[in-house]
């Protein structure tokens, strides 16, 4: 599980280019300050997390369920009520803000969001299948996902058969991103590569929980070789 993590919106992707003037594709998210609403403990709530809030809502859109809530915790209403999971919330309390300084520039994150939508799709564009063969005997078969199962035994399709269907709106997490910048200031972080989710979307950004470690071969290449 992830010991930070933060909320944030997906602006875009641009390019940069770093120290040896290579060019870098990099998705913008902008982050603004978040607002700790509520701290759920594993004595309590049987697992650790924080809820947040950030932006800015008027009290008369609210229900009433959701301005006892702000009003509990003493914190101005925001946008959107999002949970982050965190290993240890022993240190955060409510009203604590949390900022894009918690990032920091070269370390590996997992980005989460809901990914695009792409309506009914077929079994070749939804999962990734070769298709038929276009020749010898093959007729107006070319796309299709082949056979789905039995005929007498067991009479049916088993359940999760990779088949034809919707196509995206999910949550998708990429991991292993690096952050590229961290500007707290002007709260954005650049992150190298495409995270899920159209423009706009919501994104939860934490540090990567399967990062690699770094190989021994490579570990004692950058201390000057073995020992021998």
């Amino acid at each position: 599980m992830a010991s930070k993590a933060i909320v944030g919106t997906k602006i875009g992707m641009t390019q940069v280019w770093d120290e040896e003037n290579r060019l870098v594709p990099v998705t913008a998210l902008a982050v603004q300050p978040c607002r700790v609403v509520q701290v759920k403990s594993p004595e309590i709530d049987g697992y650790s997390a924080v809820q947040v809030t950030w932006g800015e809502q008027k009290p008369h859109r609210l229900t009433s369920p959701e301005a006892g809530h702000f009003a509990k915790g003493a914190v101005a209403p925001g946008t959107k009520l999002v949970e982050l999971r965190l290993d240890d919330v022993g240190d955060m309390s409510v009203g604590d803000e949390i900022t894009a300084a918690i990032m920091v520039e070269g370390e590996l994150v997992d980005v989460t969001a809901v990914s695009k939508g792409k309506g009914f799709a077929g079994a070749m564009k939804r999962h990734n299948f070769a298709g038929q063969r276009a020749s010898h005997g093959a007729h107006r078969v070319h796309r299709k996902p082949g056979a789905i199962g039995q005929c007498a035994t067991p009479s049916r399709v088993f359940k999760g058969k990779k088949m034809p269907g919707r196509m995206g709106a999910e949550r998708v997490t990429t991991q292993n991103l690096t952050v590229v910048k961290a500007d707290a200031g002007e709260g954005v972080i650049l992150v190298k590569g495409s995270v899920p989710g159209p423009r706009g979307a919501t994104v939860i950004i934490r540090n990567a929980v399967k990062s690699t470690p770094m190989e021994p071969v490579a570990a004692a290449a950058e201390s000057g070789g073995d020992d021998a």
